[in-house]
């Protein structure tokens, strides 16, 4: 079985980015020069999500320079692989060490899933993170009926990652 899922794993298309360098661009100041490093893979990562003894998975990535040294990061939307329901998001950054063979590490996380948000259209552009939130107005909304949608964007600045959250609404989404 593992074999099969190994197999269908290398079939796959390659995987899309949320950034898309601009035609002309150039790399960053103190950027190395020479081939452009890669991002880090976000299937290649143990994130420090609690799933209780089930699987985690990653249902969004995207990459680009968040800070600006001329490496790619990668951020990651990730929940636990429940067997049903809609459990809330992660959201994470991921950056790649230099050294040959180095596995890329979780650097920051920009949505802990004790918030109880639900994360959909990430993208990274403009060395900003963005994504849509969405929740719930009380606890007596039902968790397969989200009422409330936030747009929540995160810059690095000044050393960490400041978020920023607009386009509240309520009623339902």
């Amino acid at each position: 079985m593992a074999a099969v899922i190994a197999g269908a794993g290398l079939l796959q298309p390659g995987r899309a980015t949320g950034a898309t360098p601009a035609p002309g661009a150039t790399p960053a100041p103190g950027a190395a020069s020479g081939p452009r490093a890669a991002a880090p893979d976000a299937h290649d990562v143990a994130y420090p999500l609690d799933c209780k003894g089930a699987g985690q998975t990653v249902t969004a990535a995207a990459q680009g320079d968040l800070d600006g040294d001329g490496r790619p990061e990668t951020v990651a939307a990730v929940r636990c692989d429940a067997g049903s329901g809609t459990p809330p998001h992660a959201i994470y950054v991921l950056a790649q060490e230099a050294a040959p063979g180095a596995r890329p590490r979780v650097v920051a996380t920009l949505l802990d899933p004790a918030t109880r948000r639900t994360a959909t259209d990430l993208t990274v552009r403009d060395r900003t993170v963005t994504a849509s939130l969405l929740g719930y107005s009380s606890p007596s909304v039902p968790r397969y009926s989200p009422d409330v949608k936030q747009l929540a964007k995160w810059r690095w600045t000044g050393g960490k990652f400041r978020q920023e959250l607009t386009d509240s609404t309520a009623g339902r989404v």
